[in-house]
């Protein structure tokens, strides 16, 4: 018989949106702080090849190239590694739900299909929503102040 797991001493399950990574990876503060918690195992990330892809579009970006290149890394080795520290899964089937934007739907298809507590976004459409069914929609500010810490 396989031992019984307290499914409350798990890690918690958290998207974070490319703009949490994005932040979290060429600056410090609460983004920065997010990505270290996953890294000590605090938090499970969940991510999707949607969402890997769209990391790498915005890394890529020529606004970031200097600082790519000041850390001596390309972009594509910044998703590898993401992909790496996240658990990578399949989003789920969902009908429309960020009308105004409707890529902000990649982050909760995302967060549906992993079965995550939280997302972390500093984007404006999924934040006003503040919760989808049972899943939280803080800033990287809120995630670490009232619920790593609580």
């Amino acid at each position: 018989m396989l031992p019984l797991v307290n499914l409350a001493s798990l890690p918690m399950r958290v998207v974070a949106d490319t703009n949490i990574i994005v932040s979290g990876l060429f600056w410090h503060g609460n983004p920065r702080l997010v990505l270290d918690a996953a890294r000590d195992g605090a938090i499970i990330l969940c991510t999707s090849g949607v969402l890997l892809e769209e990391l790498e579009d915005v890394l890529i970006r020529e606004k970031f190239a200097g600082r790519l290149l000041a850390a001596g890394v390309r972009a594509h080795d910044l998703v590898l590694g993401y992909g790496a520290l996240a658990q990578v899964v399949e989003p789920a089937k969902i009908e429309r739900i960020v009308i105004a934007d409707p890529d902000d739907d990649a982050v909760i298809a995302c967060a549906i299909s992993s079965q995550s507590e939280v997302i972390i976004s500093g984007d404006s459409h999924l934040l006003e929503l503040e919760q989808y069914q049972n899943i939280r929609i803080v800033t990287a500010a809120q995630f670490i102040r009232k619920i790593l810490q609580a």
